[in-house]
């Protein structure tokens, strides 16, 4: 009963939060944003993130403020926001419509000393906005300049990074590796998918190699799991719906596992759809 009660002072903290004009505004932004609209098109969301303005620490303090309030009266309280902690970074999701997140952050300086430097860098359609609410980093960016023979050309670049710092970064062609935080570094971020059905890519930052592929796309992933799992299973009676799944529209990488699959189950209705899909002229 303690707990249930916890928890339900805690949502009605949070609801009374998302209730607040600016909360409500942003949140009402932030589906348009998802949409497609430019930030600046967006006032309460472009204040969050212009270095100039106290918007983001208002923003941000009045919900850690009951938040931190309300686990110390109930401490058996759980934050009713999305979050997730690895030890390096904690993050809670502020706001979320479709592909676009608006998500506070801290990153543990002491953890990321303790962690090998980075040998790789990610590279995923995303757009996002980083203002730096407290504390300080070094960071490296990493752009891609050009795709040569499969390799990434690449350049690096060392940034520092302080209180009232904005960021803006096309996650497809730039990375962000985080090098040294002295203490904690609290950060605002406002991210959006680009293009669900591009890729996230990792590339060798030593000589640009591409290491590793993945579906940008949580649907297009279990989708490609399950396609190689009926392949797996030998279910040839599945064929058909891989051979037509092939010749859908959408990403590459599961149009390609489908006709694999489809390739090893039925061999012959596997060439007939490659053989389809080489005849069409996109």
């Amino acid at each position: 009963a303690p707990q249930r009660h916890a928890q339900a002072r805690l949502i009605a903290a949070v609801d009374g939060w998302r209730a607040t004009p600016p909360v409500a505004a942003a949140t009402t932004e932030l589906q348009r944003f998802a949409k497609g609209a430019e930030l600046d098109e967006l006032p309460v969301l472009s204040a969050l993130f212009s270095a100039d303005d106290l918007s983001a620490q208002q923003f941000t303090g009045a919900l850690v403020g009951l938040l931190v309030a309300e686990l110390g009266d109930d401490p058996l309280g759980q934050v009713p926001l999305r979050h997730f902690s690895d030890g390096l970074l904690a993050s809670l999701v502020l706001a979320r419509h479709g592909g676009a997140a608006l998500v506070l952050q801290a990153i543990d300086g002491a953890a990321l000393a303790r962690r090998p430097e980075p040998v790789s860098a990610s590279f995923a359609a995303t757009e996002t906005w980083e203002h730096v609410l407290a504390g300080s980093a070094t960071v490296e960016r990493v752009r891609i300049t050009a795709l040569q023979a499969g390799q990434a050309v690449m350049t690096r670049e060392s940034q520092e990074l302080r209180g009232g710092t904005v960021a803006h970064r096309f996650g497809a062609a730039e990375a962000q590796l985080l090098r040294r935080v002295p203490g904690t570094m609290v950060t605002l971020k406002l991210q959006r998918t680009l293009d669900p059905s591009a890729p996230t890519r990792e590339y060798r930052l030593a000589d640009g190699v591409l290491l590793h592929q993945a579906a940008g796309s949580p649907r297009e992933s279990r989708l490609e799991l399950t396609a190689a799992l009926l392949g797996r299973m030998g279910r040839s009676d599945a064929a058909p719906l891989l051979a037509a799944m092939a010749e859908e529209q959408g990403g590459a990488g599961l149009r390609w596992q489908a006709l694999r699959e489809c390739l090893g189950l039925d061999s012959a209705l596997g060439f007939a759809t490659l053989r389809s899909i080489a005849q069409r002229a996109d």
